[in-house]
């Protein structure tokens, strides 16, 4: 009996002719390489990896291309760890000799970057249909009893081959011709941080440079987080031996980068709740500018480092200040006031409707047994206020709070300015406030002097803080029933209802 004939539609027989000249090529073309190993990945639908392939390739193995550093920065879940990967895996297999070092923010990252290069190379053949690394790189293979997660070797190469490490690791014997610094920053907190991005760069210069050896290279890839952050440091030091990959997830046109990866209401949908200028480093490439930056961080404590007694007899104060438009944010910071120092206990930063922030205020007025609060009376700031008193008397059946109102005439960015000082000095945070807060945190830190900035309500409360606690904010109190302190049950320091908001 004769078999049936197996027909074959023009568009498949095409297909499988692509694959086959992929496969073809992927022993000398990074992009080839990439959609023949991961094909549901590196798609027709996503032309941005052709382009960052080929980056990649011309920087790698172009003998014409004299640059020593390449920068990548794409948006988030657009893979360029994935492709950074890709890199190393073909790296190895166009010269097995070579030596590859890399480096991400904490030792977690790292080794799992280097387990899933080795786990490539030395993967075996399960199933004929599906295309293996050594069916492209036969002779690339990783040393027997020599492959640790992050330290390991291929056969033929002169000592070890793969180096994974941090900046809290060690590269100390380590010789490398390629390197690869892959997510060196965590998140925003360490973006904005002076302080880390010297340690980073430091790290950087003193440590993972001086591995560098042969006709080395050298490729970054980060979100673009900071004007001082690592790729921002290497293009300032080293100019022209920089080649720099920056792929917004908008075009200059209007249009996506990618619509199969992110769309425009999916943009849209993630970036609502973000402030402007970490959407714009996360997306946009935008780094944030670091120069103006006026609270790169603030002093913050542990409950062990304030007395017990103090704390317990320090008054509890609250400033708030709603928001004067629908794109503001209400902000209402509790804090405590001791040996002229004030410790940040709440805070309550929002862009809900009316009905929902003065139930959030009252509640956090409250729950912290705050014995003053102050509410700026602009803008509705008064009738706020008042309808904040009368949800806790109908909801708690008691009102411990001094409610009071002031008419802020000031310059806004001139008190911001003129008190700022005072607060880098004075102003003590939780440890842990700008995972607590992130919107506030990211509100106070990313507040530029002498600029436009799109919002301004955290650092305009902590203003608010400074002239309070110098005697240079007069209230007028229009809650004439409550005079005196007010009567509660102290509680200990472990129960202060203090929540993340």
């Amino acid at each position: 009996m004769e078999q049936p004939v197996n027909v074959m539609t023009d568009i498949e027989i095409r297909e499988v002719l692509r694959k086959e000249a992929f496969l073809k090529l992927a022993p000398h073309n990074l992009y080839a390489y990439a959609r023949t190993m991961r094909p549901a990945f590196y798609t027709d639908e996503r032309p941005y990896l052709l382009r960052l392939c080929n980056e990649i390739d011309d920087f790698l193995f172009n003998p014409e291309n004299k640059k020593k550093f390449l920068i990548v920065s794409v948006p988030p879940r657009f893979g360029k760890s994935l492709t950074g990967q890709t890199a190393s895996e073909y790296a190895f297999g166009r010269d097995p000799l070579r030596k590859i070092m890399t480096g991400s923010y904490n030792e977690t990252l790292s080794t799992t970057f280097a387990s899933a290069v080795r786990d490539t190379i030395a993967a075996t053949k399960a199933d004929d249909e599906k295309t293996i690394y050594s069916d492209i790189f036969p002779k690339t293979k990783i040393k027997l009893g020599d492959a640790t997660k992050d330290l390991w070797s291929l056969e033929g190469a002169r000592g070890k081959s793969y180096l994974a490490t941090s900046p809290t690791g060690t590269a100390t014997g380590f010789g490398s011709d390629l390197m690869i610094i892959d997510d060196i920053i965590k998140n925003a907190p360490e973006a904005l941080n002076k302080r880390i991005l010297e340690e980073r760069w430091n790290w950087f210069t003193s440590t993972m440079i001086q591995r560098l050896e042969g006709n080395w290279k050298v490729m970054a890839i980060m979100t673009r987080w900071a004007s001082g952050d690592l790729a921002g440091k290497i293009i300032e030091q080293y100019g022209d031996l920089v080649q720099v990959v920056s792929m917004p997830a908008i075009n200059a046109d209007g249009t996506m980068l990618c619509e199969d990866i992110l769309t425009r209401d999916e943009y849209e949908l993630k970036v609502q709740e973000m402030l402007k200028p970490i959407a714009e480093a996360n997306y946009l490439q935008k780094p944030i500018d670091l120069e103006g930056q006026l609270y790169p961080d603030l002093l913050s404590y542990k409950p062990d480092d304030v007395d017990q007694e103090e704390w317990d007899n320090a008054r509890t104060m609250a400033i708030c200040d709603t928001a004067d438009s629908g794109k503001d944010y209400l902000c209402l910071i509790i804090y405590k006031i001791i040996n002229l120092e004030a410790y940040v206990v709440d805070v309550v930063f929002t862009q809900e409707d009316m009905d929902t922030t003065e139930e959030l205020v009252a509640d956090a007025l409250f729950n912290n047994e705050v014995y003053r609060a102050i509410f700026e009376s602009n803008n509705g700031g008064r009738l706020f206020s008042k309808n904040v008193e009368r949800r806790i008397l109908e909801k708690y059946g008691n009102n411990r709070t001094i409610i009071e109102a002031v008419v802020q005439t000031a310059n806004k960015e001139a008190r911001i300015l003129t008190s700022s000082a005072w607060v880098a000095k004075h102003v003590y945070m939780p440890t842990n406030w700008h995972a607590r807060w992130q919107q506030f945190w990211t509100n106070v830190t990313t507040y530029q002097a002498n600029a436009k900035n799109e919002h301004d309500d955290a650092p305009d409360v902590l203003a608010s803080i400074f002239e309070q606690a110098t005697g240079k904010l007069t209230p007028n109190v229009y809650n004439k029933a409550m005079t005196g302190m007010p009567t509660s049950s102290r509680r200990s320091r472990g129960s202060r209802g203090i929540t993340a908001r």
